[in-house]
């Protein structure tokens, strides 16, 4: 399955594309999650169920604004647990509970301007004809060595679209709070 992102409407600050990835979700009940949202949003809620999701990947091709490409710190394996939330206005988006990246810079500035819970971990994906295997170990902050192995099998493409994988995939927005205020 493959869904476009909605053209931008305000500057672009970073760009990048992701590979292997893989959603892997859970049901949850919505009062559960609501108290580790940020003010003004709640759990966005399908089939009468908010959602957690971990989600591996590989960043690649970052770059900063309409720049070129930002060699080795522009390509990196991450994890992000992620809830699904929505604000008063109706505007969806993606609560980070935790997110692991294998580039320290990168877990750094995202931590500082964007009060996002990065860690910087020790990461590995590695592919093979029919399988994809991620590891992490947490190096900072504690608890160190804190992470996990993930093997997937990837199956046939998926071309059907139907409410629920929209609901868990096709979400392009985020809120979190910055300087005490939800964004």
């Amino acid at each position: 399955m493959s869904a476009q992102a909605p053209s931008l409407r305000g500057p672009r600050f970073l760009r990048q594309r992701w590979s292997d990835l893989t959603f892997l979700h859970w049901r949850v009940d919505p009062a559960l999650v609501a108290p580790l949202l940020p003010a003004g949003t709640a759990p966005d809620v399908h089939d009468g169920s908010t959602w957690v999701g971990l989600i591996p990947f590989v960043t690649a091709a970052s770059a900063l604004g309409r720049g070129p490409v930002v060699p080795w710190l522009g390509s990196f394996a991450e994890t992000n647990v992620r809830f699904y939330s929505v604000d008063s206005a109706g505007r969806r988006g993606i609560v980070f509970r935790s997110m692991e990246a294998e580039r320290l810079p990168t877990v750094i500035g995202a931590r500082a301007v964007f009060n996002l819970p990065y860690t910087w971990a020790q990461m590995r994906v590695h592919r093979s004809a029919d399988v994809i295997e991620y590891q992490s170990a947490r190096r900072w902050p504690a608890p160190h060595g804190a992470g996990g192995r993930i093997v997937v099998r990837p199956g046939a493409r998926l071309e059907v679209h139907d409410p629920e994988m929209d609901f868990l995939t096709a979400r392009w927005g985020l809120h979190t709070t910055v300087l005490g205020r939800t964004i």
